[in-house]
């Protein structure tokens, strides 16, 4: 499949052969590149009907839809953001289902029990109305046992003797309960701490979302979401109804004059939209957890090369602080909507790169 993409690059068109194959690719003339192509909405199994059931000889399968959005030259595409953000839009027409789970396409299921436990946490009783998102943590499994290249973001926590540098004042205290050098890991300690504060860090990925908050809803006691009422919205419309109105969601101009970006769906603006985005749901009320279970849910490949690794790190570091020096700063932005030590906990992770940086002169 990747040699045919390549290639089809390479030409700057589509093969007949492969036209005729896939119906997505029908509409394809031979200008179009990766850069600059019309939207491409195609529902290959149609979970509504008993045809695709019946054709695969099981039961029933769920809806599976092919999307690529519109891109063009002079429209900005917003990398990863701009593809959740129609993906939002294009499976609120389709399908709507209340719950979204985000992930990379590196990576795979590890644990069969992952959505049931995930929907405890959106079903329980007191709470699971308040829930944004449930994140988990994201685990490689390629690692090297001596992690080379520290894809798992190990803490190595090293006490000075220095009792006035404030930067390093935590690790008086856990010198006090240690007195040596400990190896914590970021998902078990700060992940874990913001998550106390009903503000788990969204990760851009092994996420379990509730639609509502990823659409720009603020979070209200009173407010229950009735699936029954918008799945017969969609129930009379044929696949190709719902692909056409579809399309028009994925165009790259269909969110201009609009708030997708800055109030709703994933912000715009940031090398790390995922961390801003979650920010910004739980200062509109919502409260997320941070659940990392024995078995992890879900893996995914780390880094195999140094540059790539660097390339990475740099993209996080440069991201993270960029939210810090913007009104998107956790002790103004977030000012009485979350939590102080929810506050804390985001101002930590932003000035990481920073914080280090200033300990290597000490």
């Amino acid at each position: 499949m990747k040699n045919r993409i390549e290639l089809a690059i390479s030409k700057g068109s589509i093969s007949k052969e492969i036209r005729d194959e896939h119906d997505g690719f029908s509409e394809w003339n031979d200008q179009v590149t990766k850069q600059n192509h019309q939207s491409i909405v195609q529902i290959i199994i149609d979970g509504r009907g008993t045809n695709a059931a019946e054709k695969e000889g099981c039961d029933q399968l769920p809806t599976l839809v092919y999307m690529a959005r519109e891109k063009r030259p002079g429209w900005p595409h917003n990398f990863k953001a701009g593809a959740m953000n129609s993906l939002i839009r294009v499976s609120s027409e389709i399908d709507n289902g209340s719950i979204i789970l985000n992930l990379d396409c590196d990576m795979f299921a590890n644990n069969a029990d992952s959505i049931q436990e995930a929907l405890c946490f959106f079903m329980h009783e007191k709470s699971g109305h308040e829930i944004a998102f449930v994140q988990h943590p994201q685990i490689f499994y390629n690692t090297t046992p001596n992690d080379l290249y520290s894809n798992n973001m190990h803490v190595i926590v090293q006490v000075h003797s220095s009792k006035f540098n404030l930067f390093i004042f935590v690790f008086f205290i856990l010198r006090i309960c240690f007195d040596f050098c400990k190896i914590l890991m970021i998902n078990k300690v700060e992940f874990a701490g913001t998550g106390s504060y009903d503000a788990a860090m969204y990760c851009g990925t092994n996420c379990f979302h509730r639609r509502e908050s990823l659409s720009g809803r603020k979070y209200l006691k009173d407010y229950r979401w009735n699936s029954d009422i918008e799945a017969k919205k969609k129930a009379g419309k044929t696949s190709q109804e719902l692909e056409e109105a579809s399309k028009v969601l994925a165009n790259c101009s269909y969110e201009k004059d609009t708030q997708w970006g800055t109030k709703m769906g994933l912000i715009y603006g940031f090398a790390v939209e995922d961390v801003v985005t979650g920010l910004t749901i739980q200062c509109r009320g919502w409260k997320s957890v941070f659940y990392n279970p024995k078995r992890a849910a879900f893996l995914v490949m780390a880094p195999t090369t140094l540059d790539i690794s660097l390339i990475q790190f740099k993209r996080w570091s440069d991201g993270l602080f960029q939210i810090f020096l913007s009104k998107y700063c956790p002790f103004i932005y977030g000012h009485g909507k979350i939590k102080f030590g929810a506050q804390t906990g985001y101002c930590i992770f932003l000035l990481s790169a920073t914080v280090s940086l200033l300990r290597s002169f000490m």
